[in-house]
């Protein structure tokens, strides 16, 4: 059982009004004593109302009741500092989508928990390095992706000749610096990478039905795809 879950579960048994042992939790939940104990005192610590001590059992104060979601400490740190990573460098729905889902996140935790929020010494600026174009971009070719919707491509490519591609998009990647859009070219008839910072257009064509040798699963296992440096897509 995860940690979660069973931190979920302490509560709900506790919910009952009535004095639990930790060696009851423990049977129950087929855990040591000790970690019981480690258990009840980081949901204390998190604002959970837990009464009572090791050796003479817990009871939950009435009227708690448990919030959607329950996170550590640590778990809110990557969440926040990833929703602050999208917000700088991801697409202008999916930085708003990030920052309403950080408020979310902020309406439902212990207000022990809610400060360490605002404390994450994590964050992101892209310092320019995405144009209002491409966060645009990066929205219309997500919605693609996952509706499975051919796109024609107005692409320039490195040596700056410009291209129109049928593609079928199956997933976006970012490098750092650089977002590329992984997709079955229909041109070449084989998979390829394009640098959304070089993506002109991006026109709808219909949607594609998922073919087993064009797959994002077939890609990841192919030469396009290994012993390639994280920082050298593919040219198109």
């Amino acid at each position: 059982m995860r940690r979660a879950d069973r931190l979920f579960q302490i509560v709900q048994y506790l919910r009952g009004g009535r004095l639990t042992t930790a060696r009851m939790l423990a049977e129950r939940l087929e855990v040591s004593e000790r970690t019981i104990y480690r258990d009840v005192a980081d949901l204390i610590g998190s604002g959970v109302p837990i009464d009572g001590a090791a050796g003479v059992g817990y009871l939950m104060r009435a009227g708690y009741d448990l919030p959607p979601l329950m996170f550590t400490r640590d778990e809110i740190a990557a969440l926040t500092a990833g929703a602050r990573m999208v917000r700088s460098f991801g697409g202008a729905e999916m930085a708003l989508a990030a920052e309403e889902a950080l408020q979310k996140i902020e309406a439902v935790l212990p207000e022990a928990l809610r400060a360490h929020t605002a404390a994450v010494a994590i964050d992101a600026s892209d310092a320019g390095a995405l144009s209002d174009n491409d966060r645009a971009m990066i929205d219309r070719l997500d919605r693609a992706t996952g509706a499975r919707t051919k796109l024609v491509l107005g692409y320039r490519d490195a040596d700056g000749s410009n291209t129109r591609r049928t593609v079928r998009p199956l997933s976006l990647w970012f490098w750092g610096k650089v977002w590329t859009l992984i997709a079955w070219c229909e041109l070449r008839e084989d998979f390829r990478m394009f640098r959304i910072d070089r993506i002109a257009s991006a026109d709808e064509a219909g949607p594609f039905r998922p073919e087993r040798d064009k797959s994002l699963k077939v890609f990841l296992q192919s030469d396009a795809c290994r012993g390639r440096p994280l920082n050298a897509p593919r040219p198109s």
